[in-house]
């Protein structure tokens, strides 16, 4: 039994593995920032809400029809075969991100990204029921009752329908949306559709309500590797510590120079406006999603005590150790990170373009009927069989035809003189056979060309050429 003293022996302590995290409840920002985040808001959902109704051409704007393996962007209609251009895109999106991160830090997430947006929605939802940061907390604590239970099913009403407005405009994009939203109430949707419009609303509901902040945290690769893009040129939100502090409370009629103080009077409104809940003043984090409500709720404080705003700002860890001023715009956009990135940007988005604008509206592929390598035709000549695959991916109806050339004497069979119609966006496998008298061919391999005309079914004036390369197998 130990001897020593009951209050000098370690106290027992409870060690947890994991702990969960506390709800968030941000105060409202109101500015400049604020009104700027609203507007992006709107634009990017006008897009997603609003682009789906729009027809072009007596189809859906924008739609990528999976089941018939066709994407139809405005004017630009995609096939299976050229989901390279759609990786373009990708990859333009990707360089894009790093270039403007580089430049602008994370303003795409703090004005841009879904799970910004909808997180933003979801607390304006808050907002407008249960009011503003204090009133939630209030009521977060208090106890079950009638009022609390209305209140609460009126937030969750109008999130859900929010959520399966999202849902179903999702689907809208890859089914047709003024047949989807009909096909809903006469039960007649198809069962792919409803599960992507369940589950892309279920998905909103978890991660804009329930995990929001959590999700910019801990599941978003974005706010892993972000900062290696980043430099001590990097437009950034952060804290003036040398403006700042000391930091302290003081009366509102004091001036700055009848306190030894720095400007900030700690009132912490900074963090409470913070939508991922971190204090701005503890230096850069990879949790800030460059959001500026800090830069608002600071302003706004600095506007009362007629102090000069920017306490919080955009800025760059250059301009924080005086190396330039903030209207030096020429050192942070010179610089090789962001002339590099910007030329491998520009490169990608030029190829995208210059592949656009000279793709074929038809693609031939020439398949060797390995079943036959050669014979002999009723007229005595030499025969190979081949599979002409025909990949239309414009919207019209185009008419081929089709010539062969290699030897002086050469003849293609199998396609009709009047041409063959492939009806868009569609693909057809059509065999024809090329011949020729057998002293021209010897046994071995001999290079032919085919030539391919086609032109749209209401303009046969414009012709297009596409010439193909094949090998003729001799006896």
């Amino acid at each position: 039994m130990s001897t020593e003293p009951q209050s000098k022996q370690p106290k027992e302590q409870v060690i947890q593995l994991y702990q969960g995290s506390k709800r968030i409840h941000p105060k409202l920002a109101k500015g400049r920032f604020a009104n700027l985040r609203i507007l992006a808001i709107l634009a990017t959902q006008f897009v997603f809400y609003v682009l789906p109704w729009f027809n072009w051409g007596g189809r859906q704007m924008v739609l990528f029809d999976i089941p018939d393996r066709h994407f139809y962007i405005f004017g630009l209609s995609l096939g299976m075969g050229d989901l390279i251009y759609l990786a373009g895109l990708l990859i333009i999106c990707a360089f894009g991100l790093f270039w403007w991160t580089t430049l602008a830090g994370r303003l795409w997430c703090g004005y841009a990204c879904p799970q910004t947006v909808y997180t933003e929605i979801m607390l304006w939802i808050d907002h407008l029921v249960e009011g503003d940061r204090n009133k939630r907390l209030k009521l977060e604590k208090e106890p079950w009752n009638f009022r609390k239970i209305r209140i609460k099913a009126t937030k969750y009403l109008l999130i859900f329908l929010v959520c399966a407005w999202t849902g179903l405009t999702f689907a809208g994009w890859f089914t047709p949306i003024r047949e989807l939203i009909p096909s809903l109430f006469d039960f007649s949707i198809s069962g792919g559709a409803l599960f992507a419009a369940a589950f892309y609303g279920f998905m909103t509901f978890l991660f804009a309500h329930i995990m929001r902040e959590q999700v910019c945290k801990y599941m978003c690769p974005y706010a892993r590797f972000q900062s290696a893009m980043f430099d001590h040129d990097t437009l950034i939100i952060s804290y003036d510590e040398e403006r700042g502090e000391p930091r302290g409370a003081r009366k509102k009629n004091v001036s700055r120079e009848e306190t030894p103080l720095g400007d900030c009077i700690n009132c912490t409104m900074c963090v409470q406006v913070c939508p991922v809940g971190i204090d701005i003043r503890d230096g850069l984090q990879y949790e800030c999603i460059g959001c500026a409500a800090c830069i608002d709720a600071c302003d706004e404080i600095m506007d009362k005590m007629n102090y000069p705003r920017g306490l919080i700002r955009y800025t760059t860890e250059s301009v924080l150790k005086h190396e330039y001023t903030d209207k030096d715009i020429k050192k942070r956009l010179l610089r090789p990170r962001v002339l590099g990135y910007g030329a491998v940007l520009f490169i990608a988005v030029a190829a995208w373009l210059f592949g656009i604008s000279t793709r074929e509206a038809l693609r031939i592929d020439i398949i060797k009927d390995r079943g036959v390598m050669v014979r002999e035709n009723k007229a005595g000549w030499l025969e190979n069989a081949y599979n002409l695959r025909i990949i239309n991916s414009s919207e019209d109806e185009q008419v081929l035809k089709a010539s062969v050339s290699g030897f002086e004497d050469i003849a293609l069979t199998g396609l009709p003189e009047e041409g063959v119609r492939i009806p868009g966006n569609d693909t057809i496998t059509i065999p024809v056979q090329v011949s020729t008298i057998p002293e021209y061919a010897d046994k071995g391999s001999h290079p032919i060309e085919f030539t391919f005309r086609y032109h749209e079914t209401d303009d046969e004036s414009e012709f297009r050429t596409i010439i193909e390369k094949a090998s003729f197998i001799g006896e």
